[in-house]
């Protein structure tokens, strides 16, 4: 009996410790983590703020940097895109904060994100119809991406969704208050793409994973929110090298 139980012990570890195929949670499961590190390679890119924004392009409002940090207030929908290409095995992360301090845009809402985002009908040129676009969500429903929108619906929900060519599958949720936006808290994001493993993780925590059978293995990162306030500093992309 007692062997009996540690062969089912055993069985039910292994099951958490992968990730699933279509993942959804509610009520604050978080999704078990299946590899703490990966094997971290060069730094593809990085951008401090204390520049320029030359590297970026913004459907919407325009953000500007402020203290160091980019600050996007903005009283209408906007995605501020990173213009180099990304491909392969990559993290992205950066540090955000959602301002209130009684600004008119200080809505605490939408603490969103897109990466590895193509555009089907300009395969060679995400930034060809930037202008139709124009910030306008709906617009963005016909390209091929990864999702997150943390704090969506005026901070009620925060999923994950892939994209495919106007097919927006939902593949996880949570509508509990520890994942929901904290207004004026720093934010530590990282998104990996790793061979097929898909994975959105906030301060830490892991929150979605994702084992795509057709992973978007190249595309761009988009910072994308609605009437509000941020800003977001200590962006990089770092290469993640495959395990020997």
């Amino acid at each position: 009996m007692f062997r009996y139980l540690q062969l089912l012990l055993l069985i039910f570890l292994l099951s958490a410790a992968s990730c699933t195929r279509n993942p959804r949670q509610t009520g604050g499961e978080n999704t078990p983590d299946k590899r703490a590190d990966y094997p971290v390679g060069e730094v593809l890119f990085s951008d401090d703020f204390s520049g320029d924004l030359s590297n970026w392009l913004a459907e919407g409002r325009q953000p500007e940097i402020i203290d160091g940090k980019m600050n996007l207030d903005t009283p209408v929908g906007t995605t501020v895109w990173l213009k180099p290409y990304l491909q392969g095995n990559v993290m992205i992360e950066y540090d955000v904060t959602v301002i209130e301090q009684g600004g008119p845009n200080d809505r605490v809402s939408d603490l969103n994100c897109f990466w590895m985002a193509t555009d089907p009908c300009n395969p060679g040129d995400l930034f060809a119809a930037s202008e139709q676009r124009a910030g306008v969500f709906a617009r963005y429903h016909n390209l091929n991406l990864y999702y997150v929108g943390y704090g969506g619906n005026t901070n009620s929900t925060t999923r994950f969704r892939r994209y495919n060519s106007g097919n927006r599958e939902l593949l996880g949720e949570y509508n509990d208050r520890l994942h929901l936006i904290t207004p004026n808290h720093q934010y530590h994001i990282r998104l990996i793409c790793y061979e097929n493993t898909v994975e959105y993780r906030c301060d830490g925590e892991r929150l979605f994973c994702y084992e795509d059978p057709e992973p978007y293995t190249r595309g761009h990162f988009g910072l994308r929110t609605v009437q509000n306030h941020l800003t977001m500093d200590n962006f990089r992309v770092v290469h993640l090298l495959k395990a020997k």
